[in-house]
């Protein structure tokens, strides 16, 4: 697995597009070549693999190697854990936000 960061900031960019997140959906629990994802989602297999990239970067998906071929799926760990880190990022019940002036 790449090493993934701990910048909240990129994290979330990875996940604020809407591809990234069609494809995090179709590589959970199952192992899917980005041929594959790219068919499923009608979408340029450079595309798709510049998507994977980023994914990848971050952690959110893991890479397998069978045979001659890759295969990517969601990890659903590293998953969770940018939900938690996002989560424990915003203010608490009560706690004052600040202006975006």
């Amino acid at each position: 697995m790449a090493e993934a960061p701990d910048d909240l900031d990129e994290l979330v960019r990875a996940v604020s597009n809407s591809t990234r997140r069609r494809i995090l959906r179709l590589c959970v629990d199952r192992h899917i070549p980005a041929g594959s994802i790219a068919s499923e989602i009608d979408l340029a297999p450079a595309s798709v693999s510049e998507h994977l990239k980023v994914l990848r970067k971050t952690g959110l998906v893991e890479l397998e190697r069978t045979g001659t071929s890759w295969r990517y799926r969601t990890d659903r760990a590293r998953t969770a854990v940018v939900l938690e880190r996002l989560a424990a990022d915003l203010p608490t019940s009560g706690e004052p936000t600040r202006s975006a002036s």
